[in-house]
C-alpha cells in the first residue's frame, strides 16, 4: 500500500529551490510552495498544512498556528527561529527545527564585503565613475592591516570572521560570554582574545555583530554602548537587525563616533516590501517611523545598506534545502533533529 502523503507548504521560495523540496521530498509529502510569506496565504488553505518550510519573513504565532491545527512540524529554512514563537509551539505540541550552520562561510565574507566596501569607499568610486568623473578626491580609504576588529559572537560565523580577519593581519578582539567559558583554547589556537564588551568597544576600530535574536540581545548596540567606542570607529551588522537601535546610530554618524556603517540586516526589514500595507496595523506609526530612520540612514554616504543577502550564495542556499530536507525526512521517520526549543 503506498504511504500516504502528508501536505507540506513551503513559503518565500525560488523556483529553483521549489524544483529542489519537490524532487527530495516528493515522495513522502504534497508540496505547495509560494513566493511570498506566510501572511499572504489565506485562512482555508492553511487548515490541512502538516508540514511548514518557512523562511525568516513567515511571522509564526498563536494566531498563525491556530489556523493550521493539524501541524506537526515546522522546519525553518534559516538558522535564526526567533521569526516563530516556541512557546506557542512547545504548548501545541510541534516541533521546530532549524539550519545549524549552514553559512558560516557566506555570511563571514559577506562581512568583508561590507568592510571593504566601507574602508575604501569602493561604493562611492562606483557611482562616481559610472557617472564619468574619476577624480580621486574624497575616496582616500584605509588599510585592515594592523587594525583592531571587535567581533560580538563567536559562534560558528563569528569564528570564520576571527580566521578572515586573522588573514587580513588584524588584531581581534571577542565578546561572547558564553563561548569564552566553552572554548578557551580557541584564543590561544586562532590568535584572538576575549575581553568583556567595554573593552572591546573601547579598543575596537571596526565592530562586527554575529549574535542571534534574544532578549538580552535586543538593541545591545544603543546610545549607551555607542556612546563607549572609538571616535571614528565602523559598524557592520550581518546577523540581526534587532541587535542595532537604528535611531542611536544615526546619532552615532551624527556626532563622529561612527565613521562608517554596514548593514545587511536592520529593525524593520520585514515591512520594507508592503510599505502601503501598514497603515492598517496596530503599531503602524512606531514601524513607519522605523522605515523613515532607515531610509534616512540610506542616504548617507558613508553608510551601506543591502536587503538581508549575506546568506544569499549557490553554496549556501544548497545547505539551507538540503538539511531542511533532512529534517523533514528525519522527523516524518520518527528521529528528529536539529530541533529547537524556547529558551529557559
Amino acid at each position: 500500500m503506498a504511504q500516504t502523503k502528508v501536505y507540506a507548504l513551503a513559503t518565500e521560495t525560488k523556483e529553483d529551490e521549489v524544483r529542489h523540496l519537490t524532487e527530495k521530498l516528493g515522495t513522502l509529502v504534497n508540496l505547495h510552495a509560494i513566493g511570498g510569506t506566510l501572511d499572504e496565504v489565506p485562512q482555508e488553505d492553511l487548515r490541512d498544512v502538516e508540514v511548514l518550510l518557512p523562511f525568516i519573513h513567515s511571522k509564526v504565532g498563536p494566531t498563525e498556528l491556530d489556523a493550521m491545527p493539524g501541524l506537526k512540524i515546522i522546519a525553518t529554512r534559516s538558522t535564526g527561529f526567533d521569526h516563530i514563537d516556541l512557546n506557542a509551539t512547545e504548548e501545541r505540541g510541534i516541533t521546530v527545527c532549524n539550519v545549524p550552520g549552514y553559512g558560516e562561510t557566506a555570511v563571514a565574507e559577506y562581512t568583508f564585503a561590507l568592510l571593504l566596501n566601507i574602508s575604501r569607499k569602493v561604493h562611492l568610486a562606483d557611482s562616481r565613475t559610472k557617472r564619468g568623473d574619476y577624480t580621486l578626491e574624497g575616496l582616500r580609504g584605509f588599510d585592515l592591516y594592523g587594525r583592531t576588529i571587535g567581533v560580538i559572537g563567536a559562534g560558528a560565523i563569528g569564528l570564520r570572521v576571527i580566521r578572515i580577519a586573522t588573514g587580513f593581519g588584524m588584531r581581534v578582539l571577542v565578546y561572547d560570554e558564553v563561548q569564552r567559558k566553552r572554548n578557551r583554547l580557541l584564543a590561544e589556537v586562532l590568535g584572538f582574545n576575549f575581553v568583556q564588551l567595554d573593552e572591546l568597544l573601547r579598543e575596537a576600530d571596526v565592530v562586527t555583530l554575529h549574535a542571534p535574536s534574544l532578549p538580552n540581545t535586543y538593541h545591545m548596540i544603543n546610545r549607551e554602548t555607542l556612546s563607549k567606542m572609538k571616535r571614528g570607529s565602523y559598524l557592520v551588522n550581518t546577523a540581526r537587525g534587532t541587535l542595532v537601535d537604528t535611531h542611536a546610530v544615526a546619532w552615532a554618524l551624527d556626532t563622529g563616533i561612527l565613521a562608517g556603517v554596514g548593514l545587511d540586516t536592520f529593525e524593520g526589514e520585514e515591512f520594507l516590501q508592503r510599505e502601503e500595507e501598514l497603515l492598517g496595523e496596530s503599531g503602524a506609526e512606531e514601524k513607519l517611523r522605523m522605515l523613515v530612520q532607515n531610509n534616512m540612514l540610506q542616504r548617507r554616504p558613508n553608510v551601506i545598506i543591502t536587503p538581508h543577502m549575506a546568506f544569499n550564495s549557490n553554496e549556501a542556499l544548497l545547505r539551507i534545502l538540503d538539511t531542511t530536507i533532512e529534517n523533514v525526512q528525519a522527523f516524518l521517520a520518527g528521529d528528529p533533529q536539529n530541533v529547537v526549543r524556547p529558551r529557559g
